[in-house]
């Protein structure tokens, strides 16, 4: 992988960017109803878009839940895009954006099949599996202190 650059999503250009990269992995590839995918919580989180050779292929957002509590959501990476560590720098950019903001702790809601992806990246399983969007998920969670 070469010339892979993250920003922040803070146009409309960049958020149709990861707009389009959710409607594609959540609504097409996984059958998730529109009207669940795209939430009031877009408004007011921060998005992340992923680019690599100027091509967006990656998102995912942070929503702060508290002063120092900050989850993170609506992770995608485009198929032909997967295992080659592009998921992982926008977590380790959301991650920094939260710390920068004063987080502690970050939570987030990880589809059951992605969990190991989570657990490499310093993440704990936290509860039981649960269905959002008819897709299995669990919570996991990650102290930024430590």
């Amino acid at each position: 992988m070469n010339n892979i650059k993250i920003l922040e999503a803070n146009n409309l250009t960049l958020m149709s960017d990861c707009l389009n990269i959710r409607k594609k992995v959540f609504i097409e590839e996984q059958g998730v109803p529109e009207e669940i995918e795209l939430d009031e919580l877009d408004k007011s989180s921060f998005h992340a878009i992923c680019f690599l050779n100027n091509h967006p292929v990656a998102t995912g957002r942070l929503i702060k839940v508290s002063e120092n509590h900050f989850q993170i959501g609506r992770m995608a990476v485009l198929k032909e895009y997967r295992k080659h560590g592009l998921g992982k720098a926008v977590i380790d950019f959301l991650e920094n954006e939260a710390i920068e903001t004063g987080a502690k702790t970050i939570t987030l809601h990880a589809q059951e099949y992605v969990k190991n992806f989570y657990l490499k990246s310093g993440y704990y399983e936290k509860g039981n599996v649960f269905l959002e969007a008819g897709i299995s998920h669990i919570e996991m969670y990650k102290n930024l202190t430590d």
